[in-house]
C-alpha cells in the first residue's frame, strides 16, 4: 500500500538538494537565468520560510515552500514534483499543507510566481482556485515570462 506524507524538512538534507537541483535544472532549460528567481537550499533556511518535503513509501518525491512576507502574504515558493511520480495528487498535497501552515501563521493571502512555459504548474494552480494577479514584491512588472497569481485562504 503506498503512503504519501508531508512534513516540515531541513531544505539542505541531500534528499531535499536533490529535489531543488533537479527543480533548477528544469527550470534552467525553459527560462533565461534573469527570468529564474530560485532560492537555494541555504536561504530556504530563513526564519521567514517554511519548507515541505513529500515522501511517497519514505522516499522524497516533492517539496514546496512558503516565504512569511511583512506585508502580510505568503508567496510559494520552490513547488516540485519527480516527473515519476506526478499525477498521484502530491502536489496537491503539499499545497494543503502549505495552505494549513499559513493559515496557522495568521495569513489569508497566498501568492505566487511562475513561468508562462509551464502550463501544467499554471493548470494545476488554477485548479487549487490561484487567480491572476499583479506583480507583488521585488519581481519586475510587466514583461518576461512570469505569471503572477494568488488565492484567498
Amino acid at each position: 500500500m503506498t503512503q504519501f506524507t508531508v512534513e516540515l524538512a531541513d531544505p539542505t538534507l541531500p534528499e531535499a538538494r536533490a529535489l531543488i537541483a533537479d527543480l533548477d535544472h528544469y527550470l534552467g532549460e525553459l527560462y533565461q537565468p534573469e527570468e529564474n528567481h530560485l532560492l537555494d537550499p541555504q536561504q530556504l533556511k530563513s526564519p521567514d520560510i517554511r519548507f515541505l518535503l513529500a515522501r511517497r513509501d519514505g522516499r522524497a518525491v516533492g517539496c514546496g515552500a512558503i516565504r512569511i512576507d511583512a506585508n502580510g502574504y505568503a508567496e510559494v515558493k520552490r513547488m516540485y514534483v519527480d516527473p515519476v511520480h506526478r499525477g498521484r495528487g502530491i502536489a496537491g498535497l503539499v499545497m494543503a499543507r502549505l495552505e494549513e501552515l499559513a493559515r496557522a501563521e495568521g495569513i489569508r493571502l497566498l501568492k505566487l510566481e511562475t513561468g508562462e512555459l509551464q502550463r501544467e504548474a499554471v493548470g494545476l494552480y488554477r485548479r487549487l482556485g490561484f487567480t491572476p494577479c499583479a506583480a507583488f514584491g521585488d519581481y519586475p512588472c510587466g514583461g518576461g515570462a512570469s505569471i503572477f497569481m494568488e488565492k484567498q485562504l
